[in-house]
């Protein structure tokens, strides 16, 4: 490969400081920027983008099985439907998931991530076992799996292994629906070691772990996972569900005598490698003292819209400096624009106001949670991405200039135009990762041969 091979030039790309113009792209054999310079003449042989460059949208929570339940799930099961009743109809699906089946429907949902424009993935991994609850042969045969259909998309991965020991708050013993889940903290670190060793770590490949959640740990194995983890990865990402229900807040409190986020940085020292998730039910004291821990919120606002969640509080927390990103989680929707969306349109309702995200550094709503879910989101992989500068990963998307939601619009409101407005297709036209086109013209290179497994999957998991 020549250097013209490894360099782009963009007409409008966003940069850390913004909009610039006229600008050259150069990067490595692994993939990694090596120059980001604007205002720069197009070199002779170098391959133009086809339209304005946003650096590749983080996302920083998923589990990839459940992209196969979209659109199942929508029908009342109880006289008062809720994420619990949900969860159940989930147990059950999960029940069924083969490691076929399950790497079909990572890829496809990889190759949906790719063309929306998120080319970084953090995988939430929890389903581990086999359906009677007995190891695998080998004990990360399904984590492997998800890394390979990863690998095989084109798109960044964080795989984060999870920790389930309980089914609720005073270590409750587990369920036996939960019985795929279910692992001390010495054998997940165990999978994870084997993990580690049969797909080391690479520019696109980061490993972390996941506590699931308060009520599925104790404060013990939490400390344990975390000394296990430092021993051999030292400042890995660590992801957690907390606080995503208000039924879990008053479990906590009652069991535990303090409410999730705030037990939780009380007792361990919360900071910029963790990503609590959801974080939606907390108080202004926990608003306050989360977004001062540098940790990340991670807000997931398609899938907690769909399980009538709560809303976050996004003004307090983000006045406070708070940093967060966004995720698809179960992968209702696949869109960066439409969880930043979410995010705003959530409290005009709330506040019957419009802007409310904005403040006086930043007029453009979509332009400050772009940058803000990307600086997040970033800091949640532990990887370097991100942003369109030296040094960091070779990942963007382009933007089809003549799409009606931003076609004869200035370039300052190409993002407002991008996340507020809905008209026809996507507006992402094409997407790199690690300075290589994954999607052309609005389609992924494996993209027929990857949808037809994915159906062939789901025919069998709903036979």
């Amino acid at each position: 490969m020549t250097h013209a091979d490894r360099s782009l030039f963009a007409e409008h790309a966003w940069l850390p400081d913004g909009w610039r113009r006229n600008v050259l792209l150069q990067w490595d054999a692994h993939g990694v920027l090596t120059a980001v310079t604007a205002d720069s003449e197009a070199p002779a042989g170098v391959a133009r983008a086809a339209g304005p460059l946003l650096p590749g949208m983080p996302n920083l929570h998923s589990h990839a099985f459940q992209r196969a339940m979209a659109g199942l799930t929508e029908y009342r099961a109880n006289a008062v439907d809720s994420f619990w009743s949900w969860r159940d109809l989930m147990y059950r699906f999960a029940a069924k998931i083969t490691p076929e089946g399950l790497a079909a429907i990572a890829q496809w949902l990889y190759i949906e991530m790719l063309k929306a424009g998120y080319t970084s993935v953090c995988e939430f991994h929890y389903v581990h076992h086999q359906p009677d609850g007995a190891q695998y042969p080998q004990a990360a045969e399904l984590a492997e799996r998800v890394v390979d259909a990863a690998a095989a998309s084109g798109i960044g991965i964080t795989m984060l292994p999870v920790l389930y020991q309980y089914s609720g708050f005073g270590a409750r013993a587990p369920r036996d629906d939960q019985r795929r889940f279910i692992n001390t903290p010495e054998q997940l670190l165990e999978l994870l070691a084997q993990l580690k060793h049969a797909r080391p770590e690479h520019h696109a490949l980061r490993y972390g772990v996941a506590p699931h959640s308060l009520r599925a740990v104790s404060e013990a194995s939490l400390r344990t996972l975390l000394e296990g983890l430092d021993a051999t990865l030292p400042g890995a990402p660590v992801h957690i569900h907390i606080a995503e229900q208000t039924a879990e807040v008053d479990a906590c409190v009652e069991t535990e005598g303090a409410r999730p986020v705030q037990w939780l940085l009380d007792r361990f020292d919360v900071d910029a490698r963790w990503c609590l998730v959801h974080a939606t039910h907390i108080d202004a004291n926990e608003t306050a003292a989360l977004a001062k821990s540098g940790a990340v919120a991670g807000l997931c606002l398609t899938t907690e819209a769909n399980l009538g969640d709560g809303i976050f509080p996004a003004p307090e927390y983000l006045d406070a400096r708070g940093r967060f990103g966004i995720g698809s989680d179960s992968h209702i929707g696949v869109d960066w624009r439409a969880e930043l969306r979410l995010l705003e349109y959530g409290q005009r309702l709330a506040r019957r106001q419009r802007n409310v995200l904005a403040n006086a550094t930043a007029s453009r709503v979509a332009d400050r949670l772009f940058a803000g879910a990307l600086d997040g989101g970033a800091q949640a992989t532990g990887r370097k991405v991100g942003a369109l500068q030296a040094g960091l990963r070779a990942d963007w998307m382009v933007l089809d200039a003549e799409h009606p939601s931003i076609a004869g619009h200035p370039a300052d409101t190409w993002l407002s135009g991008a996340v507020f407005c809905e008209h026809g297709e996507t507006p992402v036209r094409d997407v790199y990762t690690g300075g290589q086109q994954v999607v052309d013209n609005r389609r992924h290179r494996d993209e027929a041969r990857a949808y037809a497994q994915y159906r062939a999957a789901l025919a069998d998991l709903l036979a």
